[in-house]
């Protein structure tokens, strides 16, 4: 069931929001009908359409509720009929250039109205079907101080009567940035997510639309090739047993050949635009990891070269720590250690880990294991704490 929550609730979230014009209706009525599911499923079996189901149901119970509220029998009235189906003429028409609730879900949540926290905080909630809580952790927020955060960013749509559509042509180019992000967002939430692989299916979805609407937009591009190149080697990523396995532990002959060709060409057509971006400049460098057989024919001079490309573009103390990595492999990891311990990365686990392992490598012992155990207490997943425990263990 947390399954099909994580892969189905944005889309029917999406859809009732189209329906009702209500982010607060179409929420409350998906999380009504899931908790039906949770009654009638264990007895009656999965249905063949399980989304369909739920969003049938909530859009019932949305309609059942507004029945019975004065303000609700005027939106009812405003809706028409409602059946289910696009072709139906009582159904909301659906405008824009392109005909994707999910799409519209983030156009409107990422309206300039809105803040950059909130854009991605609502995205998040709506359309990954996160929780409260959950979307918390991940801005490093009090759950309370979050729902405050969400209640605001809703209102402020209703309130300021933000349209619920994509974009016209001509207003597509200035609102990419924060759609690309957090699209981008979307699937690392499935890909750090436990079981969670929907969120990424869903992401490449979303990009390749994108891309196609806007197909003079080589960072629109760039990104689908990022998740395309990710994707690629996703299943490489954990063991049977759930242990995580890092890029250079990967058996390379069973990553999908078929994404990765499909990514390295699209790279290809970004380069020849000679317009870097952020997101072309990441695929760039995943594209040089999928041309090396193993790892240590990896062209480690090419990927430094892209990141100081990236970096000029992005100067994030991310970015930096990336780079610094792939200067380890180069210049060895006593130049890497330098880079590393000039940044202000206190709060972000992958800067413990780093730390972590260019000390290992210098036989530095007892430090890597405070790195790692510091690294570890910070990590958001099972799989991630107890890779960097044992690796806290193989240091002592």
């Amino acid at each position: 069931m947390g399954r099909i929550f994580r892969e189905e609730s944005g889309r029917s979230v999406a859809t009732l929001i189209r329906i009702f014009g209500d982010i607060d209706i179409a929420e409350d009525a998906v999380q009504e009908a899931f908790a039906v599911a949770l009654r009638k499923w264990p007895f009656d079996g999965l249905p063949p359409n399980p989304g369909g189901w739920i969003t049938t149901t909530a859009r019932n119970r949305a309609i059942e509720r507004l029945r019975r509220e004065v303000r609700g029998r005027e939106l009812l009235s405003e809706v028409a009929t409602l059946s289910p189906g696009n072709d139906d003429p009582g159904m909301p028409k659906e405008v824009g250039p392109v005909q994707d609730d999910r799409l519209r879900l983030i156009f409107t949540c990422c309206h300039p109205a809105l803040s950059a926290e909130a854009q991605v905080a609502l995205t998040l909630r709506l359309l990954c079907g996160m929780t409260t809580d959950e979307v918390a952790r991940a801005f490093l927020v009090a759950e309370p101080t979050m729902a405050q955060r969400l209640v605001r960013a809703k209102r402020k749509i209703k309130a300021a009567r933000i349209p619920y559509r994509v974009p016209e042509d001509h207003e597509l180019s200035g609102r990419l940035r924060p759609v690309l992000a957090v699209v981008y967002l979307v699937y690392n939430a499935g890909l750090t997510g436990p079981g969670e692989p929907g969120l990424c299916s869903e992401a490449i979805r979303l990009a390749r639309i994108l891309s196609t609407l806007m197909p003079d937009e080589p960072e629109a591009a760039g990104l689908l090739a990022l998740l395309l190149l990710t994707e690629s080697r996703r299943a490489l990523r954990t063991r049977p047993d759930g242990s995580l396995v890092v890029l250079g532990e990967q058996d390379r002959t069973r990553w999908d050949r078929v994404l990765i060709e499909e990514g390295q060409a699209i790279v290809r057509r970004c380069l020849r635009r000679n317009q870097p971006g952020p997101y072309q400049l990441q695929a760039a460098i995943n594209a040089v990891h999928a041309d090396a057989p193993t790892v240590e024919q990896t062209d480690w001079w090419q990927i430094v070269a892209l990141y100081d490309q990236l970096l000029a573009v992005a100067p994030t103390p991310v970015v930096a720590l990336n780079r610094a990595i792939a200067i380890g492999e180069v210049r060895g990891p006593a130049a890497a250690l330098a880079l590393v311990d000039d940044l202000d990365l206190d709060n972000y686990y992958p800067f413990h880990a780093t730390r972590a392992d260019l000390l290992r490598r210098l036989g530095r012992h007892a430090e890597a294991a405070a790195a790692y155990e510091r690294a570890a207490a910070m990590a958001p997943t099972n799989a991630e704490r107890d890779f960097l425990r044992l690796g806290g263990r193989a240091s002592r």
